[in-house]
């Protein structure tokens, strides 16, 4: 029944780390429903797998040398090659590990203004939601709450309707299905208006329209008004799902009052950026203007460690 702990189906798998990586950093990101306050050396997951998103996983993540090792725990008969394969793919996406990690390190130390940000935690990447179509089911239930309360209905509606894995000795909750999700009916907290939002994002699911790759394939701006086609996806959310759930490396996000303060000041810029010479300064650093900025805003208030360079 959904919302019950599965047994266990263990199977393994790993994928190469290029350039420096540090998973604690990624696990302690902070965003979204993760709001993890330590870090035991594994990072714990549990999705609804790509494609269909009708399969759930729970997967723990740890690092060794230059490789992330996973451990895939499925419900029901072993996930077969490609299954595994797509678990790969999309914890590599989760934890910005499909794009050219040496390629980032290098961009980040010739420019001295990014060199001082990155000298922060060196091993940081951007944390990225599980899929488009979990982070449109974010976009919906966070909606007008405080982020605590999103997280909070977010565990409701996977306890109640999607599923729990042991992971690494933690119950960790997966989200419902879109055929998990097409048959909410009410939740606790769950306002009325959000239910047929949700079974909209579940037949956009079902229809194809949420599936990673399609998305990130389309230009970004045609993407997002595709997205804002669903009830309840505005252009803030559709930029959301768009930037931190296709795993873009390199999508400019210029209207984030945040990261144009941190950017502001990594520069000693005194003055509020106009939209071209915040164009100007981020052309520099493509083909990772998405992995920038979030490092710029997630470590704008960091010190940088007294061992660093």
């Amino acid at each position: 029944m959904p919302g019950e702990s599965i047994g266990p189906m263990t199977q393994t798998t790993s994928i190469m780390i290029t350039g420096t990586f540090d998973l604690g950093e990624i696990a302690m990101m902070g965003f979204g429903h993760r709001d993890e306050h330590k870090f035991d050396g594994i990072m714990r997951m549990a999705f609804c797998l790509d494609g269909s998103y009708e399969r759930q996983v729970g997967v723990a993540a740890r690092q060794d040398d230059g490789r992330l090792e996973l451990e895939v725990i499925a419900e029901g008969e072993p996930l077969n090659a490609a299954e595994l394969e797509s678990v790969r793919g999309q914890v590599a996406r989760v934890v910005s590990l499909d794009h050219d990690g040496d390629a980032f390190d290098r961009l980040c130390l010739a420019d001295p203004a990014l060199a001082a940000v990155h000298a922060r935690a060196p091993g940081f990447r951007p944390a990225l939601f599980y899929s488009p179509y979990e982070a449109a089911i974010w976009s919906i239930i966070s909606a007008r709450r405080a982020r605590g309360q999103g997280i909070a209905l977010r565990a409701r509606l996977a306890e109640q309707w999607g599923a729990a894995f042991d992971v690494a000795g933690v119950r960790t909750l997966a989200v419902p299905t879109p055929s998990q999700l097409a048959a909410v009916q009410a939740g606790p907290g769950l306002p009325s208006d959000r239910i047929p939002r949700l079974h909209s994002i579940a037949e956009a699911a079902r229809q194809g329209r949420l599936d990673a790759d399609r998305l990130r394939a389309l230009p970004p701006e045609e993407a997002r008004a595709q997205l804002q086609e669903l009830p309840g996806i505005g252009p803030f959310y559709s930029s959301l799902i768009v930037i931190r759930a296709c795993g873009h490396a390199d999508v400019p996000a210029p209207e984030e009052g945040h990261s144009r303060a941190a950017i502001q000041e990594a520069y000693g810029i005194d003055h509020d950026l106009s939209d071209a010479e915040l164009a100007e300064i981020t052309q520099t650093w493509k083909p990772f203007r998405t992995w920038v900025t979030v490092m710029m805003r997630a470590l704008a208030d960091r010190e940088i460690p007294a061992t660093a360079g």
